[in-house]
């Protein structure tokens, strides 16, 4: 195994960001279909996770803060000579998923 840390700012607050991140672990796993398997288990402010996809397992948690959210993910050898292209994608796509968007205006 070999763990990978990712650290996303944001300015949303614990719960917006913890409700995108829900939001954002559906599409994801969507996204493989139904060969992939996810569990993730909430503690307070920390959500576990397990995926299963192509038959290698990815593990690890994640911390929701008020202003960064921090992903410890634990990868199997086999990913692991990938390490940095998987850890630029997930910050890539956790800051889309905690960007401030703010609401249109009004007319």
């Amino acid at each position: 195994m070999k763990p990978i840390t990712i650290d996303i700012p944001h300015s949303l607050g614990a719960a917006e960001a913890r409700r995108r991140l829900e939001e954002g672990f559906d599409k994801i796993l969507s996204q493989f279909g139904e060969s992939a398997k996810l569990t993730r288990q909430w503690s307070g402010d920390r959500m576990g996770f397990s995926a299963t996809v192509l038959g290698q397992t990815i593990s690890g948690h994640l911390d929701v803060m008020a202003d960064a959210v921090r992903m410890e993910i634990n990868l199997p050898n086999v990913l692991a000579m990938l390490a940095g292209k998987i850890k630029g994608r997930v910050q890539k796509q956790g800051q889309l998923l905690l960007e401030n968007k703010s609401p249109p205006p009004k007319p």
